[in-house]
């Protein structure tokens, strides 16, 4: 480009120095002009010293300190409030980034490039890839299911043939094209949202649409797409402009859960207010679903969300969640109490990722008294990770769905522990313990089998809740 637009970065980081430092290094690599290039790093408040490190080590970036974490939406909307005090063009386009991002090189460029070539479009946002596997897309835009609230992430999990197994640095020093990669892609699409994981705007565009409506975190850059275009604007995702971050499963939903569910019927009042009914439905049978799983803390957010809601509650809520995790060391304690005799593990747990495997193995070599059962994956599961603990038993299960929920009930009380995967929880499983032992890749949590009592308990709130809504 012989004369680069100008372009004004906004990072909103709480807490996450180590990463926001190597997003800012990973921008010194971009083939961008770096003359036409200004960053804003917004700091929510972190107390691990971000913003200190930031001005010392990064004197070219302008640090905003909030006095208290605003989430992602009050983030962004300080970011924007700076732009928009700017003299009005200043800068050509505003480029919205995660803090946990790694920036590919050219993903500015074809950013800017694509926006340049399509001047009805508003909106350009970059493919995300995974972190954890760079060659797999996590989106590559998103639709809106606009019926139930729920975002529908093209090519999600999609493999790209010919850069599988290659290392991130690798990708890094590759000039990227995905169109050239896939069947049926081109190098741009329409689609209706763009995560601000990186997001490019307009600036104009920016300024008509105002802040982001205060939901504090989650579906506040969903409600903005939407509305931007609603204005006749096209909103576009690149095949070219890459970046790569942490995939969600890898991020098992605690206190989220009520951002989500309350933020999502906002958003539907807004933009399909004739479906807000249904939806509150849905939350409610999902609240139930937490229930039976044993995360009662869990249900209860999704509770509290309806109610909130109703009452027209925003941005940030005080959240205490009942169970909290811990590192998977100290289920060793755990496989050591008398308790404890009979653990049974189905084949969604994966032992070796989540830590587990070692100390599950050691515990069996200790404790003679102690057996462990393991689920064999039925035929048409695909690449199980199954349990591969020496001494385990193998218990099969029938093929059809109507015999293994019959298994799952003869199991009732069988055992002391059951592991269930908090990626892939299979809810009738739960009556084989009363202990559950919920695992992820991060940590490990214990819940207990709901009782008779806890769901009357629940009921009650359920129906209140419901009276309450009617009342309204």
């Amino acid at each position: 480009m012989s004369a680069s637009p100008t372009v004004l970065v906004i990072i909103v980081t709480w807490n996450k120095k180590a990463y926001v430092v190597d997003l800012l290094q990973s921008l010194q690599r971009l083939r961008y002009p770096s003359e036409r290039l200004d960053v804003v790093v917004v700091d929510n408040a972190s107390s691990d010293g971000t913003a200190e490190v930031l001005q010392r080590d990064f004197p070219g970036i302008h640090v905003i300190e909030n006095s208290e974490n605003l989430g992602g939406t009050g983030g962004f909307n300080t970011g924007l409030r700076y732009a928009f005090a700017q003299p009005e063009g200043k800068y050509d386009y505003l480029w919205l980034l995660d803090n946990d991002v790694q920036v590919h090189r050219n993903a500015l460029t074809e950013l800017v490039t694509l926006l340049e070539s399509e001047q009805d479009a508003a909106v350009a946002g970059s493919t995300m890839m995974q972190l954890t596997t760079p060659w797999r897309i996590n989106e590559m835009g998103s639709f809106v299911d606009l019926h139930r609230g729920r975002l529908l992430l093209n090519r999600h999990r999609e493999d790209v043939p010919g850069l599988e197994g290659k290392p991130l640095e690798e990708l890094h020093s590759m000039d990227i094209d995905l169109s050239g990669y896939l069947e049926d892609c081109r190098p741009s699409m329409d689609v209706e949202y763009i995560a601000a994981a990186s997001l490019l705007i307009r600036s104009r565009v920016a300024r008509e649409a105002g802040l982001w409506d205060d939901y504090f975190i989650h579906y506040d850059d969903v409600e903005w797409c939407l509305r931007i275009a609603r204005t006749g604007h096209r909103i576009l995702v690149s095949a070219r402009s890459l970046i790569w971050h942490l995939p969600a499963e890898y991020k098992v939903p605690t206190w989220i859960l009520y951002y989500d569910n309350r933020n999502v019927q906002y958003l539907l009042e807004k933009h399909a207010p004739e479906n807000v009914r249904g939806l509150r439905r849905w939350i409610r049978k999902k609240a139930l679903y937490y229930m039976l799983l044993g995360k009662n803390d869990l249900a209860r957010l999704h509770l509290e969300a309806l109610k909130d809601y109703r009452q027209r509650k925003t941005g940030r809520k005080d959240i205490v969640l009942d169970n909290c995790y811990f590192p998977p060391a100290h289920v060793e304690e755990l496989l050591h109490s008398d308790g404890i005799r009979r653990i049974l593990i189905p084949w969604t747990v994966d032992l070796d990722k989540s830590g587990l495997h070692d100390i599950v193995a050691a515990a069996m070599k200790k404790r003679s008294d102690l057996r462990v059962d393991c689920l064999v994956p039925p035929p048409f599961v695909e690449d199980a990770p199954g349990c591969r603990l020496a001494g385990a038993s193998p218990v099969r299960l029938p093929d059809g769905k109507a015999g293994r929920w019959c298994n799952y009930l003869t199991m009732y009380n069988h055992y002391d522990m059951l592991l269930q995967s908090d990626y892939q929880p299979i809810l009738p499983l739960n009556l084989a313990a009363k202990k559950i032992l919920y695992v992820h890749y991060e940590g490990v949590s214990l819940r207990h089998r709901p009782t008779t009592k806890k769901l009357v308990m629940f009921f009650t709130a359920h129906c209140r809740l419901i009276n309450f809504s009617t009342a309204k």
